[in-house]
Formats: structure tokens, sequence, C-alpha cells
């Protein structure tokens, strides 16, 4: 069976959404930045910090070229998986691709909880910094099988609404 892989910006619930939905089809769940995080012993912010974007990115690929090897999985990436043509062949190869969208504004109060995200950093510009890389990735984020825009739904709407799509696409077997 092909992965199941949640992109999308950062705040739209990629891995929240995810761990329920792996746990919901009985499959294993992967998140591509705890795995860096994991084998840097940082977490994102520090390896931007210490290393920078480039690096992280170099590790990026590393991961999600590992991570697409896997079956029947769910993956969730991080925001900027999307800016390698190179992550996107590897994951579309075996994974049907999911984006979580969300509105600046629910974005704005999810990643305002935690200072993980090194791209967020100006607190002043935060909303200036987040329309700026959507509107940057949107066309990279709506190449994507299957769009569901997570704003106004309930965790449940959201995996009832990837079930329901998997299903009318073949991708599931059975009832869940």
């Amino acid at each position: 069976m092909k992965n199941i892989v949640l992109i999308g910006f950062m705040g739209t619930g990629k891995t929240t959404v995810g761990r329920l939905l792996a746990n919901r089809l009985g499959r294993p769940f992967f998140d591509s930045d705890k795995k860096i995080e994991y084998e840097h012993n940082m977490n994102i912010r520090e390896i931007f910090e210490v290393y920078g974007e480039i690096y992280f990115r170099q590790k990026e690929r590393m991961i999600i070229t590992r991570l697409s090897r896997y079956n029947n999985a769910v993956i969730a990436t991080g925001g900027g998986v999307v800016l390698s043509p190179e992550n996107m062949t590897n994951l579309k190869r075996n994974g049907v691709i999911i984006t979580l969208t969300a509105s600046v504004e629910t974005i704005l109060e999810r990643t305002s909880r935690r200072h993980t995200r090194p791209l967020l950093d100006d607190l002043d510009q935060r909303e200036k910094i987040v329309n700026k890389l959507l509107k940057e990735r949107a066309e990279l984020y709506h190449s994507a099988d299957y769009n569901i825009d997570t704003s106004n739904k309930s965790l449940q709407q959201v995996i009832n609404e990837i079930m329901f799509y998997l299903r009318q696409g073949g991708y599931l077997r059975g009832r869940r």
C-alpha cells in the first residue's frame, strides 16, 4: 500500500493529524522533522542556528529519501519539504500526497504556542513572513493529490475527510 504523506505550511496540523491518522489505520507514523531532530540531538531551531538552513535542507532531503522508501506508512513532513523537487518526486513515487492548509490567522495562533519555528523569529513581522512564505509556496502545496483546509475543522473532521478521500481514491481497503 502507498504511504500517506502530509505536506503543508507550519501550524496546519501535519504532525497531530498524521499521528492520529496512523493510529486509526494501524500504520506506522514518521515525522521528518522529528527524525532530523533525533539524529542531531537538537531541535530544528538549534539546527538552523548552528548549521543554517542550507544544511537543514540537505538533511531533510536525506531523510525524505529514506522515508519515501517505506510502504504503508503515514509521513508528516516539514513545511519547506516542497521547496525541493527531489523531495516531492521521491514522496510521490510511493505515496498519496495530502496538503493541509489553514488561514494566516489560524497559522499565527497555532505557531505562537511554541517558539520552535526558526522562520518566524521576528515576532513583529510574523504575519508578513507567513503571508510571504505562503504566497511563495502556494503552487507547490496545491500540486498535491488532495487539499484540506484545517482552519475551522476538528481533528476528527480532518481525519474523516482524509479517510473519505482515501477510500474514494482506492487507497484504502475495507472499512475503518
